[in-house]
C-alpha cells in the first residue's frame, strides 16, 4: 500500500465539473496518465492536438501562475506504478489508501477549525443526506449525541423541506452530497440559509456557485463512480472528514467531553 504523498489530482479533480471540453480532455490525460513522458507544453499541446495557451489556461483555473509550476507539482511525486496483478483485495484496500491520500490533500485545518467551533456553539445542528450521504448523516448523529451535541440527521426527502420552519440563525445545517448534485438535499440547504441558518455542504464538487450559497463547503475526496459503490462504501470519503471533525471537535474541551461520552455510555450499558 502507497505512503501518504502530495498530488495535484485531487485538485484537478474537484474543479473538473466547471472545466470547459478542452479542459476536460487535458484533465483526463493527468488524471489517468501513469508513465514518465515529455511534459513539456510542446509535447502535452501536440498529443492531445490543443493550443499551449489552453495548457495555460487550465493550469491557472486550478489555481497555479501558469502550466510550468502545474507541472513541476504534477511530477514531484510522480512515480511509475509497477502493474500488479488483479487482486481484488488489493483493488479494495488500494482505493482506501488513494482516499485517505486524496483527503489528506484536500483538507483544510482552518476549515476544520470554523466547523468545529460553529458545531459547538449553535443551538442545534442538523445534518441532511439521501441515500448512502444519508447513512453519513445517521452516523454523524450517533457520534456527536454522544458527547453531549443536540443534532438530528433528516434523511427523508419531505422532512428536509418540512425542517425549514424550525430554522433560525442559531441553527446549523450540515448537507452532506458526495456528488453535489442531489437536489432535494441542495434545495433544502437554500431554503436554510434563506431562514439565516449557518450552512455546512460536505461535497466532493468544488462549485464557485455553492461558495457562494453557503457559509462553508468541506471537499471530499472522490474516485470514478465511488457514489455507485461498485468497488467500496460510497460514503468512505465523508466518514473520514467526520472523524477528523469529531477529532478536533473532542480536543477543544477533551476532559469535559470524553466525561459527557462516558456519562452516555453508562446510561446505554445500565440499561
Amino acid at each position: 500500500m502507497k505512503e501518504y504523498e502530495k498530488s495535484v489530482i485531487p485538485i484537478i479533480e474537484s474543479c473538473y465539473d466547471d472545466f470547459t471540453n478542452v479542459e476536460k480532455t487535458i484533465a483526463d490525460f493527468f488524471i489517468s496518465n501513469k508513465k514518465e513522458v515529455d511534459f513539456s507544453s510542446k509535447e502535452i499541446a501536440k498529443s492531445l492536438f490543443i493550443s499551449e495557451a489552453s495548457l495555460s489556461r487550465f493550469s491557472k483555473k486550478i489555481g497555479y501562475l501558469g502550466y510550468r509550476e502545474f507541472i513541476y507539482h504534477y511530477q514531484e511525486h510522480f512515480m511509475e506504478e509497477e502493474v500488479k496483478v488483479e487482486e481484488y483485495t488489493k483493488e479494495v484496500l488500494n482505493t482506501y489508501q488513494e482516499l485517505l491520500n486524496k483527503s489528506y490533500n484536500l483538507i483544510n485545518n482552518d476549515q476544520i477549525k470554523r466547523v468545529t467551533k460553529l458545531i459547538a456553539t449553535k443551538r442545534r445542528v442538523y445534518v441532511y443526506g439521501m441515500g448512502s450521504s444519508g447513512l453519513a448523516a445517521q452516523e454523524f448523529k450517533m457520534r456527536f449525541m454522544r458527547i453531549g451535541v443536540d443534532v438530528e440527521s433528516i434523511t427523508d426527502a419531505h422532512l428536509l423541506m418540512m425542517n425549514s420552519v424550525r430554522l433560525d440563525k442559531d441553527s446549523l445545517v450540515i448537507g452532506i452530497s458526495i456528488s453535489g448534485i442531489t437536489k432535494e438535499v441542495i434545495s433544502a440547504m437554500e431554503s436554510a440559509r434563506e431562514k439565516e441558518a449557518t450552512t455546512i455542504l460536505l461535497t466532493s464538487k468544488n462549485s464557485s456557485e455553492y461558495l457562494l450559497k453557503f457559509d462553508e463547503v468541506i471537499l471530499a475526496s472522490v474516485k470514478k463512480n465511488l457514489e455507485y459503490g461498485n468497488v467500496i462504501s460510497p460514503q468512505f470519503p465523508v466518514l473520514i472528514i467526520m472523524d477528523i471533525i469529531y477529532a478536533n471537535y473532542i480536543q477543544e474541551d477533551r476532559k469535559n467531553r470524553e466525561a459527557i461520552y462516558d456519562s452516555t455510555l453508562n446510561a446505554i450499558l445500565d440499561r
